[in-house]
């Protein structure tokens, strides 16, 4: 049993104990309090060594606290990490569902919405924890920052999901929908991003001065094929039929998690043959091999260079640029362009659909030409008075 020696401070006491480091003594401050009145227990526990930057000052300043309620007790401190550490919270069922996903394509966009937007705010929270209020005030703050109604959807979406794939684990109960419920902002997907002839042109004269030609490959791969962002960085060598002319994009990178081929046409042959082959799978490997997670920065410099505009999301963009030159020629029907997509519905290609009614009214018009020949009808050729035409 240490000895107590006071301190100026009621209820601060303090034993001397060899220092951690084991050389010499140091103080180590103990505090005793009731949370009660008198005929309450006395608690008696330590607060700090000296050579944590403990004082008696402070002994007295946490002693009072803990009496008045204001802090917790060792012994709460030691019961609420206990709870925790049984509890369910986000921060755990992330870490759960975050390894089951770890090879979905976006796993990367996953992990970095939670850490900016989910952990800050419910890390140590429980799926009972959690009221429609809070989910209110998240979107409410991320609209308030600026955030698209897209990037909301997106956050709010993986929250749900957390806590869905915990209760198909039998983790947790999924609460109801009376204290829990998801308002989704409305997000309009119609917008498409669409280069100009020009603007193509600056593209491919930008890729081509570039000092990285592999991952100036993959855009080009990009723009020949629609290719979504993870099933580019995820085609291996592999998945690429050279002989029949077709590219697997397999299910374990695709968006909707099903493996589908679409056609390798003259464009995409051509680049794929140009992109030299390493020992790793993947035609566009990342570091050490492995498969590559993102394309921002080569993107990025090559937007930049090309001149192109500053909302235009270089992947993506591509991806309708695509689809946009095919709707409007004229020779790919929509049910054709929601294949070569990998559309899950028709619905999706719909975005297109006005192109392809221009290519259609083009075609339409040129059966205009056989009425605007300028030229004068038959009876204009050949005029022909009523004798004439009486003494025939």
């Amino acid at each position: 049993m240490p000895r107590h020696t006071p301190t100026k401070y009621p209820g601060v006491t303090y034993s001397m104990v060899r220092r951690l480091s084991g050389d010499g003594l140091e103080r180590i401050y103990y505090v005793r309090y009731r949370t009660g009145g008198r005929g309450t227990k006395e608690t008696r526990e330590p607060v700090g060594r000296e050579s944590e930057g403990m004082t008696a000052r402070k002994a007295a300043q946490i002693r009072e606290d803990r009496a008045r309620g204001k802090e917790l007790s060792n012994r709460q401190r030691r019961e609420r990490a206990q709870e925790l550490a049984s509890r369910p919270t986000i921060a755990k069922l992330w870490a759960h569902y975050h390894e089951a996903r770890a090879e979905n394509s976006s796993a990367a966009s996953d992990a970095s919405r939670y850490r900016l937007f989910i952990e800050p705010e419910f890390s140590d929270k429980t799926p009972d924890d959690i009221t429609t209020q809070d989910v209110d005030r998240l979107r409410g703050r991320l609209q308030k920052d600026g955030k698209s109604p897209q990037t909301v959807k997106h956050v709010l979406a993986l929250l749900r999901r957390i806590i869905r794939f915990a209760v198909m684990r039998g983790l947790v109960r999924m609460p109801g929908p009376s204290r829990l419920h998801f308002e989704m902002p409305q997000v309009d997907n119609t917008k498409t991003e669409c280069l100009t002839p020009e603007q193509v042109a600056a593209l491919l004269k930008a890729l081509d001065e570039d000092h990285d030609q592999v991952a100036a490959s993959a855009i080009r791969l990009a723009l020949a094929t629609g290719m979504r962002r993870g099933a580019l960085l995820g085609l291996t060598w592999e998945d690429c039929d050279f002989e029949r002319g077709f590219i697997t994009l397999r299910g374990a990178t695709a968006k909707k998690g099903r493996t589908e081929r679409i056609p390798m046409n003259d464009a995409a042959r051509a680049i794929l043959l140009t992109i030299p082959r390493t020992q790793s799978p993947f035609i566009f490997p990342g570091r050490g091999g492995g498969r590559r997670s993102d394309l921002n920065r080569p993107t990025h410099r090559i937007k930049k260079a090309a001149g192109l505009p500053d909302d235009f999301r270089p992947l993506h963009g591509l991806r309708h640029t695509f689809a946009s030159h095919l709707a409007s020629s004229g020779n790919v029907d929509l049910y054709t362009l929601q294949k070569l997509l990998t559309h899950g519905s028709a619905q999706m290609t719909q975005r297109y659909a006005h192109l392809a009614d221009e290519a259609l009214q083009r075609g339409s018009s040129v059966a205009c030409a056989l009425f605007a020949t300028g030229e004068a009808g038959p009876d204009e050729k050949n005029p022909t008075t009523p004798e004439e035409s009486h003494g025939a």
